[in-house]
């Protein structure tokens, strides 16, 4: 399976990308800067130029999955969560529909699907970009999962998660970029994921078992 990662370049996506390429599927990452292209093609990693502020239509040829993974980052201005976060998305969702590419993995971010009282006023425009991109993805035809992973960490995967469609305890949990990334290559085929919504925190049960144990 080729998946487009859009957002290659991003702490996720760099993992993600890696990870597909020793998997059974092959990469391609999209990202804005020709600068950006050599520290893929240096592992052997396929790349495509593609700005979420432009036309990408042609980053969608020959792909067979999207995983949106981009991210306007913390520092930026809230104008530009929007442009990423919520517009970003929404095009890419309309352009996978219109190039026929049914598999779609969003990451989101936990919370984004709960409601906006849980939110904190600093990051309540972050979730509301994040809800209606999420919300236009389900309301498509294509065969997505939204992926809500909680706070984010930069320390090793330890390949064991807790995944549902709601986690009733969430608070003060982290899960690792390197096992979201994993989570996300393994969903990929994982039909049992289509048309659903999950959250995703470290836990106790093996990805692979996770992901079979969803219904």
């Amino acid at each position: 399976m080729n998946v487009l990662v859009i957002g290659a370049n991003g702490q996720i996506g760099k993992r993600l990308v890696h990870q597909l390429k020793e998997s059974n599927h092959g990469p391609v990452a999209m990202v804005r800067k020709e600068e950006q292209v050599d520290q893929f093609k240096e592992n052997g990693i396929d790349t495509v130029l593609g700005d979420l502020e432009d036309d990408f239509t042609h980053a969608f040829e020959d792909i067979d999955a999207v995983v949106f993974s981009a991210g306007s980052g913390g520092h930026t201005p809230k104008s530009q969560t929007k442009v990423i976060d919520r517009d970003g998305a929404i095009k890419a969702i309309d352009e996978a529909e219109k190039a026929g590419r049914k598999r779609f993995i969003m990451v989101s971010a936990l919370k984004a699907n709960r409601d906006s009282e849980t939110w904190s006023e600093p990051m309540e425009h972050y979730y509301d970009a994040k809800a209606k991109a999420d919300e236009r993805l389900r309301n498509s035809d294509l065969d997505y999962t939204v992926l809500m992973p909680g706070r984010l960490t930069n320390e090793e995967g330890i390949g064991k998660v807790e995944l549902k469609e709601r986690i009733e305890s969430i608070d003060n949990k982290t899960i690792t970029r390197d096992d979201v990334a994993t989570v996300i290559v393994e969903l990929l085929d994982a039909k049992q994921s289509y048309k659903k919504s999950l959250e995703l925190l470290q836990g106790s049960t093996p990805i692979k078992e996770a992901i079979s144990n969803l219904n």
